[in-house]
């Protein structure tokens, strides 16, 4: 279940309480094993923020258990709304995605968008959502902090899972880890194959032209140079495969070769995706000095191949597009903890990303707008449009803060972050960040924070396409204008409490409002289903959250619900990608809807302990629906969903560890649309899963 935790103080707990060990038994080696936790929690505080904690214990405690996808995991947390994976798959607190992902507290950069996961679920040791009004080390993706700690050697044992059900799917998986003298390693690798890639884009219970193949693999290694240094390496892989689902009876708009018939459940539109990862990390220091250093890179692509016959009859365009990216950069943050009152905390980021996109394109010759043919009726094929493009750009990042212990029961987290950015266009902010937390009493927390965000466009994703190159063919833009994607900048307020009940029983309540100057943004535009970034002039964003969670003896369980509101006017970038100049117009002088606007979201669980070997669980998510319709100015129907499992371990031998795990997914087979095909930068319909069926077996070694 998720635990919320009580941020402002839980750093110095820790940090208390760590360096207590140290003191009373000395930097040994035994001691020096917790050094990971203890110095992540010190270079990266939760002040002032709110933490939902997600522990391996509680993603086993889910349907899927560790089968479960990592943004079905992050659904758990209140605030997270449901999208298709072609719109962003998550949102949290009304942002489209302005997600940041670390590992062991290393930041992992940004890649080329798609509908595979990166991360396994099966690696993570501990994951937390950071959100609210993050202290200074925080830059850049600020929306919300998954900060995971993966899994490491000390356990020295393994487990080899097999799941299979609905939709042909069958997810074998295995991993193990294991420790010598002076080291400890980690090693997991997993295969998916399913009928149901991506979300189907009919209500139907089957998909047409849905296969995918997912391999991952995963690799960690810490090595003990010293009592008070060592080494962290981390690795990954994830390489996938996507049909792109069909949907039947299109109708098809052009004609060539003498026809215009084609049947549009033959499309056959597929996208591959390949994640590479790598982080080198020394960390070192004293009793009161931690310093860690941290080279990373990233390499990431995703190439969409089309139907050309299907996509040239139905679209008037079929492009083949590759987006490639490999990131490359240095992470460093220093802990000096000055006396009982004050842990002062500095650092900086440099990253370099070298992106290259090529297009290959085939239209139909339009002059002015009218479609040219033949004389036997055939629109008439332009000759292939070549669009590649190479660029690099650069992000900084520098900050100091302190935290200060005001009194037993007050702490002040304050400091500031300068950021620079080269890129399609040259900008730079200086951020102030102030926390407070109050603990009046043993039971209670109140925080409340302010932070200026500086939040560059994901420079992998910016299009630098040639609106000429398309003049007078089918694929014409509508908009000619195409200013460049800026940064956005926000004032971030949050306010919020935590009150343990006793008995088990913790209830949360926070609240939070973004004002914004050149909102970002991002729209599935064209044939390819590769995101684009855009901004609105203004906007705002603003809502609330209640938390609660009980955990006792056999029964754990937990609630959310969030209220939400995004708003944005007059769009100031990437204008051509919008095909409607009415559309456009209106949103110029009218503050609408963010097309992944939710105003409602809720989830639940409930685990239950029958007996010592067999576990009984439930889940739910309700949301209110997404927009939809001209300039957002609808939404989508409400929905709720559950999922239910049971698991029973199996003692067929004396300390065996084998579980065999049966779940159903929308157990009432609630038929709900996440998308409908219309709004601001949405593409194709998508549909929820329909009632699935599963069983894993897992055994451990």
């Amino acid at each position: 279940m998720i635990k919320q935790t009580p941020g402002l103080f839980l750093l110095v707990a820790l940090t208390l309480s760590s360096h207590a060990q140290a003191d009373d038994d000395g930097l040994t080696i035994t001691i020096y094993k917790n050094f990971e936790p203890q110095s992540r929690n010190n270079l990266s505080p939760t002040t002032g923020t709110s933490a939902y904690k997600m522990d391996a214990e509680t993603i086993e405690d889910l349907p899927q258990g560790s089968d479960t996808s990592l943004d079905k995991v992050l659904l758990q947390a209140p605030g997270v709304a449901e999208d298709s994976a072609a719109s962003g798959s998550l949102h949290i607190r009304g942002e489209h995605a302005n997600l940041q992902y670390r590992l062991n507290g290393i930041l992992l950069p940004d890649g080329i968008s798609g509908f595979g996961d990166v991360i396994d679920s099966h690696i993570i040791g501990n994951a937390t959502l950071l959100d609210g009004t993050l202290p200074a080390q925080y830059g850049f993706r600020t929306a919300g902090i998954v900060d995971i700690e993966t899994k490491n050697g000390f356990q020295n044992s393994g487990t080899s899972e097999i799941m299979g059900g609905s939709n042909g799917t069958l997810q074998p998986s295995v991993s193990y880890g294991g420790t010598t003298s002076n080291a400890d390693y980690f090693v997991a690798a997993g295969h998916l194959s399913s009928d149901l890639g991506i979300e189907n884009p009919t209500p139907a219970a089957d998909a047409i032209h849905d296969h995918t193949e997912q391999n991952k693999q995963f690799g960690y290694a810490s090595y003990m140079i010293n009592p008070m240094q060592r080494v962290q390496v981390v690795a990954g892989n994830a390489i996938s495969y996507f049909q792109i689902p069909n949907s039947p009876n299109q109708a098809t708009t052009y004609q060539l070769n003498g026809s215009s018939a084609f049947d549009s459940t033959k499309l056959d539109e597929r996208q591959f995706e390949s994640n590479q990862y790598a982080t080198a990390a020394w960390q070192g220091g004293t009793e009161n000095v931690e310093v860690q250093i941290a080279p990373y890179a990233r390499n990431s692509e995703t190439h969409f191949r089309p139907d050309t016959l299907g996509d040239l009859l139905f679209n008037g365009v079929a492009s083949d597009v590759e987006y490639t990216d490999f990131a490359t950069g240095i992470q460093n943050d220093n802990s000096w903890k000055c006396n009982a009152d004050h842990t002062l905390r500095s650092g900086f980021t440099v990253q370099n990303d070298h992106v290259k996109t090529n297009t290959n394109s085939l239209a139909f010759e339009s002059p002015g707008g009218t479609p040219s043919t033949d004389g036997a009726g055939n629109n008439i094929l332009t000759a292939p449009i070549i669009d590649d493009t190479t660029k690099d750009s650069q992000l900084y990042g520098i900050y100091l803060q302190d935290e200060w212990k005001l009194t037993s029961q007050l702490t002040m987290n304050y400091g500031a972050r300068f950021d620079q950015m080269e890129a399609n266009v040259s900008a730079n902010q200086l951020s102030p960040r102030l926390g407070f937390v109050y603990k009046p009493t043993h039971t209670t927390t109140l925080h409340a924070g302010y932070a200026r965000y500086f939040t560059p466009p994901p420079q992998e994703l910016v299009s630098n396409a040639d609106i000429n190159a398309f003049a007078n063919t089918t694929n014409a833009a509508a908009v000619t204008q195409n200013d460049p994607v800026k940064p956005e900048r926000s004032h971030n307020f949050d306010v919020g409490a935590t009150q343990n009940l006793g008995d088990g029983w913790e209830i949360g309540v926070d609240g939070y409002y973004k004002l914004v100057h050149d909102l970002l943004d991002e729209g599935q535009f064209g044939p390819a289903l590769i995101l684009t970034p855009f901004n609105y002039q203004h906007g705002y964003i603003y809502g609330s959250e209640f938390t609660a969670t009980y955990t006792r003896d056999t029964l754990k369980a937990y609630g959310n619900f969030a209220f939400s509101r995004a708003m944005g006017e007059n769009i100031v970038s990437s204008q051509f990608n919008f095909s409607d100049p009415a559309e456009l117009a209106y949103i110029s002088d009218h503050y609408v809807h963010l097309d992944h606007d939710q105003t409602y979201t809720a989830s639940g669980g409930i685990t239950y302990d029958v007996q010592t070997d067999t576990q009984l669980g439930i889940d739910s998510h309700f949301g209110s629906g997404l927009r939809s319709g001209f300039a957002n100015t609808e939404h989508l129907p409400a929905y709720a969903t559950f999922d239910t499992s049971i698991e029973q371990k199996l003692d067929l031998i004396p300390g065996d560890k084998t579980a065999l795990r049966f779940s159903v997914l929308n157990i009432l087979d609630s038929i709900y649309e996440l998308r409908d095909g219309t709004g601001i930068g949405v593409g194709a319909p998508q549909w929820g899963t329909r009632r699935s069926f599963f069983l894993s077996l897992a055994q451990g070694f």
